[in-house]
């Protein structure tokens, strides 16, 4: 085992306690921190990273203290979205930038209440080493209009449009139980790979957010 490992466990277990419920039965957290945080299947181009999980797990205090570092060998570069104008993006598209990928819909509060902070990242961090890319949810033929009225309405200038109506690029984290439920934010590589995850809403915008956006961005640099 990676000398590196016993500080993303340790960080992982009270996490996992706290949100299933599985105080007293050893076992079952380990089974269940394995499967939530790095039980998902590796790829190709993405090699485990137990180095650089570490690094942001060491980074994730105070009000990112839920951020959990994985590094575990899962990509994302296939992950398929449109952009405003209806063209096909991908993941992949992206390659040589750190992304906070950040899954998010119209309906969902705590999203809502999460996009001020992600436009403030976004404006002071968004750069040729790192993007906020933020993925709506809104089913359907007209999830895409609703996706846009909400951004213009809350003016959010350094948040795109991009959007994935089909809900297909959120049934790959459900299915590699990576994530069940919205927000979700993705820590990944300049290849897509993921480094950390985030299960639910976080202020970004603070000095504890700032740590870990810059632990991500120096991963990239070097």
């Amino acid at each position: 085992m990676s000398e590196n490992a016993p500080l993303t466990a340790k960080k992982r277990l009270p996490r996992m306690v706290l949100s299933l419920g599985l105080v007293g039965a050893g076992l079952a957290i380990a089974v269940g921190v394995w499967v939530s945080n790095g039980g998902g299947a590796a790829t190709p181009e993405c090699a485990p990273q137990l180095q650089a999980a570490a690094a942001i797990d060491s980074a994730a205090q105070g009000e990112l203290a839920a951020v959990t570092g994985t590094g575990t060998g899962r990509g994302y570069s296939e992950v398929a979205f449109q952009d405003g104008d209806g063209q096909m993006k991908t993941i992949g598209d992206f390659k040589g930038k750190a992304l906070l990928v950040n899954f998010w819909a119209s309906w969902c509060i705590p999203c809502r209440e999460e996009m001020p902070a992600l436009n403030t990242v976004a404006g002071k961090y968004n750069d040729a080493d790192f993007e906020v890319l933020p993925v709506n949810l809104d089913i359907g033929d007209g999830g895409i209009d609703k996706a846009r009225k909400f951004l213009a309405d809350g003016n959010w200038p350094n948040l795109p449009l991009y959007a994935d109506p089909t809900f297909k690029a959120f049934d790959k984290l459900k299915t590699e139980a990576v994530s069940i439920g919205l927000p979700t934010s993705l820590l990944l590589d300049g290849k897509g790979c993921e480094i950390a995850v985030l299960q639910g809403p976080a202020p970004w915008d603070t000095p504890d957010g700032d740590k870990v956006v810059e632990a991500l961005k120096a991963l990239v640099k070097t």
